[in-house]
């Protein structure tokens, strides 16, 4: 088994990265990053997500060494590398073209950057071996990156950063050329692998259910901006704005404009109870209204307390273990440049209406499959008014949820 020499140093936070202020202006004074300051534990495995330009690429190649530093500093471990060379950062990086070099065979891929600096032939052979093992390479390390699948390459690019036993791998969407379900399979064996080897891994991809399955922490970025850092399930369940409301989480957060009152809040044609505790009751305020898809729930299977609506299904999307309801509700849609920023839709482009002649607002609710529902037809659906998630409609902060750290408002 591969057991990094610089891992588990004892008071050692080798592998610890930690960015303050990181700002990069292009010379047409174009400001990809924005002031991003925050701390990558050693050995910690964090993504960085956002939509495409929103910087997360440009701040992985600042820490690589391989874009200059604007202003601010980068620290790994316990030396400040902002303006050292990449070689000089003990990283390694995993791109999404693999890279490889088509005319060496696996095995000479996986050694050549150790040949670069003159490791000793038997050291080369002993960590190829080793990290040939432990992503199942050997039966193909006599072969030609030619003859390997899209899956079997990025292996072998991974190996290629591991036999370096590097402080840190920075990997830059390096799945996104697979297809969905070699990806799904890759994310499995990525997860295992850091769990086995321990190394920091700083990670970007612009998908979010990626983020959520792979991060022990995530950070949103939004256009060069840090909105919120923090573990998948807490970014699920109390985001701190807007943006990251409706770019985590898949289905979408349901979000709608509405009005509370006393201890009832108010959307189109629905109005129901707050619930109890909330600290949203006894105000009087328009909101913007946010309800995730999985906190709906069929009648009967709801507990006694939840408030009911009743809706008629547009759309049942059945997809075996559980069933997706989307209905209309009696107001307009929630358009605001986060949500355009959360839906990667471009300003100028449409909100992303299907029927133009349909301003409703579009709910989805995700609920068991073993029902039968028939579009059309009124369905009553209980609503966990414990969950429910509230929105400034003018800066997009949240409102109400004391626990979720805000960094940036949407």
């Amino acid at each position: 088994m591969l057991t990094p020499s610089f891992s588990h140093q004892e008071g050692v936070r080798v592998g610890a990265i930690k960015l303050e202020g990181i700002t990069k202006v292009y010379p047409n004074g174009f400001k990809a990053t924005d002031n991003i300051s925050f701390d990558i534990a050693d050995g910690e495995f964090m993504v960085l997500v956002g939509p495409s330009g929103c910087g997360k690429s440009t701040l992985l190649r600042m820490i690589a060494g391989l874009e200059e530093v604007s202003d601010g500093s980068i620290i790994i471990g316990d030396q400040d590398v902002t303006h050292l060379q990449p070689r000089a950062r003990d990283i390694a990086m995993v791109f999404q073209n693999y890279a490889l070099y088509p005319h060496m065979t696996v095995r000479d891929n996986l050694g050549f950057g150790l040949k670069l600096r003159k490791t000793p032939k038997a050291e080369i052979k002993k960590r190829v071996d080793e990290v040939s093992s432990i992503l199942g390479l050997d039966p193909m390390l006599d072969r030609k990156p030619a003859l390997l699948s899209g899956g079997q390459r990025q292996r072998v690019a991974m190996g290629r950063a591991m036999v370096r036993e590097p402080k840190a791998f920075l990997m830059d969407e390096p799945l996104s050329n697979l297809d969905a379900k070699l990806r799904v399979t890759m994310r499995a064996e990525l997860s295992r692998l850091h769990e086995r080897l321990g190394i920091t891994t700083v990670y970007v991809t612009h998908d979010q259910v990626e983020a959520m399955t792979l991060g022990q922490r995530v950070a949103v970025l939004r256009d060069g901006v840090l909105q919120q850092v923090d573990t998948p399930q807490f970014l699920y369940n109390h985001p701190a704005n807007l943006f990251v409301a409706a770019f985590i989480g898949s289905p979408a957060m349901n979000l709608v404009n509405a009005r509370i009152q006393g201890d009832q809040v108010t959307f189109g044609e629905h109005t129901i109870t707050l619930g109890a505790g909330s600290p949203m009751i006894g105000t009087d305020r328009d909101v913007i209204l946010g309800m995730r898809p999985s906190d709906f729930d069929f009648v009967d299977e709801a507990n006694a307390w939840m408030p009911r609506i009743r809706v008629k299904t547009d759309v049942v999307e059945e997809l075996g273990s559980e069933s997706h309801i989307i209905f209309g509700v009696d107001a307009p849609r929630v358009v605001t440049e986060a949500t355009k920023a959360a839906a990667d839709v471009k300003h100028g482009d449409d909100d992303g209406a299907l029927l133009a002649d349909d301003q409703r607002t579009m709910f989805t609710a995700r609920v068991d499959g073993r029902h039968q529902v028939a579009v059309g037809n009124a369905v009553e659906l209980a609503v966990d008014n414990g969950r429910l998630h509230f929105f400034d409609p003018d800066t997009g902060l949240v409102l109400g949820d004391t626990e979720a750290r805000t960094l940036a408002p949407a």
